[in-house]
């Protein structure tokens, strides 16, 4: 096995759309000046068990997934990876309302208000 093909380029665990990048850099441009980026957990809430959490982050955690966009880095907190291989995550505005949202093929249902899921 030589060099070349003992490298391999992992995919992403979650995929961000152009809007989804678009808004991290307008988080970003507005965040406090210790923010080293912005990271993607689910922290245990809500009726279903788990929720999504999108927070400005202020040091690097080992086992982060860290994902570089043109707007800024992304990072996916390491104990939540597994609930979220495989997501997109988008951003949304109509005339009511704004925010991430997330495709997910690990979720296995989600309550009523949308507000967390199951795996």
């Amino acid at each position: 096995m030589n060099a070349e093909t003992s490298t391999r380029v992992r995919p992403a665990a979650i995929t961000l759309t152009p809007a989804a990048e678009a808004r991290i850099a307008d988080l970003m441009a507005r965040a406090p000046d210790d923010a080293i980026g912005v990271k993607l957990s689910t922290p245990r809430r809500g009726c279903s068990g788990l929720a999504y959490s999108v927070d400005y982050v202020t040091s690097e955690i080992a086992f982060d997934e860290k994902i570089i966009t043109p707007g800024g880095t992304f990072y996916v907190d390491g104990g939540s990876i597994l609930y979220l291989i495989g997501s997109t995550m988008d951003w949304v505005e109509d005339d009511f309302a704004a925010g991430f949202v997330f495709t997910n093929p690990n979720a296995k249902g989600a309550c009523g208000c949308g507000e967390s899921f199951t795996v």
